[in-house]
């Protein structure tokens, strides 16, 4: 494993940083509580009048595109404007981009107005930012393919200049020149709601203490292994979820070290 995942957590949990989020009313008290286990301090505040106050203070600044309305998505847009002009890392999760045009086009739109970091999202709807003819149920990847997934992961961090963090079986994290694979994770977490939404918001944590590249990775495998902890001592969805805040509380370096599945691709030149 690469120490620097552990050395990430470690430097979060020391920091703690103040993670701003912009994210939907289905998942709030979930991330919320997701980056309190982990070691960070979460804030949720959309109202455009104090976007700038508060992004003065966070480390990091998350929009998640969840739940939409024309409100929201100003708010959205001016915040990854003032993050942008800060110097703010930024993640945008474009939650099922592909199944309206509403969402497709609300995500493009964040991605031109804001210096976005890392875009965090599954395959699917990675792919419908890319225009790729696939479509999204729900907010589900309806669809996934390993051979492209890496493919769409480094295509994503080439045009839209971010750091492409796509999720799936495998997870492929690219800044366009390298990428990383993840296979850590469980299929239960298909069983509880917002478990993207928490990716999305530990990505804002790990960026914070880190490079978009490295911090995307450390996120993805910290949460991968306390889910596969998670299900080992539960019963069922209920038990699994309140499992993975006691795992992303108590997951350590020796943790790591026994479970990381990640490996950088070797490319061809």
């Amino acid at each position: 494993m690469y120490p620097w995942i552990v050395e990430n957590l470690e430097v979060l949990r020391r920091r703690k940083p103040l993670v701003q989020n912009i994210t939907n009313f289905v998942v709030m008290n979930t991330t919320a509580n997701a980056l309190l286990s982990v070691g960070a301090s979460p804030v949720m505040a959309h109202a455009i009048e104090e976007l700038e106050d508060m992004l003065k203070l966070a480390d990091s600044l998350v929009i998640n595109i969840g739940t939409l309305d024309s409100h929201w998505i100003k708010s959205m847009e001016r915040a990854a404007e003032i993050a942008s002009k800060l110097q703010k890392p930024i993640v945008l999760d474009p939650v099922g981009a592909g199944a309206t045009k509403l969402r497709t086009e609300t995500a493009l739109r964040i991605l031109s107005k804001g210096k976005i970091s890392v875009l965090r999202g599954n395959y699917s709807e990675i792919a419908s930012l890319l225009g790729e003819d696939i479509m999204t149920r729900g907010v589900d990847s309806s669809t996934y393919s390993k051979d492209n997934a890496m493919k769409i992961a480094m295509e994503a961090a080439k045009k839209f200049g971010v750091v492409a963090s796509v999720t799936g079986p495998t997870d492929f994290v690219s800044d366009g020149k390298r990428v990383f694979a993840i296979e850590n994770g469980h299929p239960m977490l298909g069983r509880v709601t917002g478990t993207g939404c928490i990716v999305s918001a530990l990505t804002g944590a790990f960026i914070a203490v880190s490079n978009p590249l490295e911090g995307s990775v450390s996120a993805l495998v910290t949460f991968g292994v306390a889910a596969e902890m998670a299900y080992k001592e539960s019963a069922g969805p209920g038990t699994f979820h309140v499992k993975l805040y006691d795992w992303l509380y108590k997951i350590d370096a020796e943790i790591l070290q026994e479970n990381a599945k990640v490996k950088e691709i070797v490319l061809e030149r």
